[in-house]
């Protein structure tokens, strides 16, 4: 699609948003992707938004591996493992979002986001590590990462908020290695379904572009923030998973529709 240039302006913005929240808070961002798109930069095509938000989303969590790798918080076997059988079921899960009418997919994506606040607002962070022996179950691995690929793949997400408990679950993992290793996942989910709709043409690479490049300087931005502060993170965990119940409450209103079905 052409783009205006008050659109080119916003797609950086939205992108630089998710990546500014990924970084500051450490999760979650990504979830605000597609509505930005669709509310925000204005592009009204859901199969089309969530292909490309699931390419942007794949290419930030490849980049944002480098630095947990580095830091030796990435348990390649248990990644690997897991994230093969998941890449199989994102492709089963985009085939079957591709087929779904648009305005049901977007729905389903609300009520997605409504869990996600949720658990957020449960979550309570904290610096400690669990320092269990890691032992990789192996059918569990496999079945637990198909499960989340699907999702991931339906969805056009990354999928971390499943991911990091799914490698906690199945491999006995700690946080901290969970939060490097999901980022494997994510990467291979969101390029999976990228593929996926990139074959049916379901991709604005030029919105991709802008969303990339804005969620690279946001992340740098929101994860210098970050550092600085400390316990406050918490607070703005908290306003940001309100920020998506209200996002999600518009969404499952504004595609309602599904209901006179």
């Amino acid at each position: 699609m052409h783009l205006t240039d008050v659109q080119i302006v916003l797609s950086i913005f939205s992108g630089g948003l998710v990546g500014f929240t990924l970084g500051l808070i450490g999760g979650g961002g990504s979830i605000l992707a597609v509505p930005l798109l669709l509310y925000v930069v204005g592009i009204h095509d859901a199969h089309i938004v969530i292909g490309t938000t699931a390419l942007a989303v794949a290419v930030n969590a490849f980049i944002n591996l480098i630095p947990h790798w580095r830091k030796n918080h990435v348990r390649w076997n248990a990644a690997i493992l897991f994230a093969i059988p998941g890449a199989i079921g994102a492709v089963i899960g985009s085939v079957i979002g591709k087929r779904l009418d648009g305005k049901a997919l977007l729905f389903l994506f609300a009520v997605l986001m409504l869990v996600i606040a949720v658990k957020m607002l449960r979550t309570k962070q904290s610096d400690q590590t669990d320092e269990k022996v890691h032992e990789i179950k192996f059918l569990r691995t496999i079945a637990t990462g198909a499960t989340t690929g699907v999702v991931s793949g339906f969805f056009g997400i990354g999928g971390g908020f499943l991911i990091v408990p799914g490698l906690m679950y199945a491999t006995s993992m700690s946080m901290i290695d969970a939060i490097g290793s999901s980022l494997f996942s994510v990467g291979t989910f969101g390029l999976t379904t990228a593929i996926s709709y990139s074959i049916s043409g379901m991709i604005d690479w030029w919105v991709f572009i802008l969303y990339v490049l804005g969620g690279i300087v946001g992340g740098v931005l929101g994860t210098m923030l970050s550092s600085r502060l400390g316990q406050n993170k918490r607070t703005l965990q908290v306003v940001f998973s309100s920020i998506i119940m209200i996002v999600a409450i518009y969404m499952l209103y504004d595609n309602l529709i599904i209901l006179k079905w």
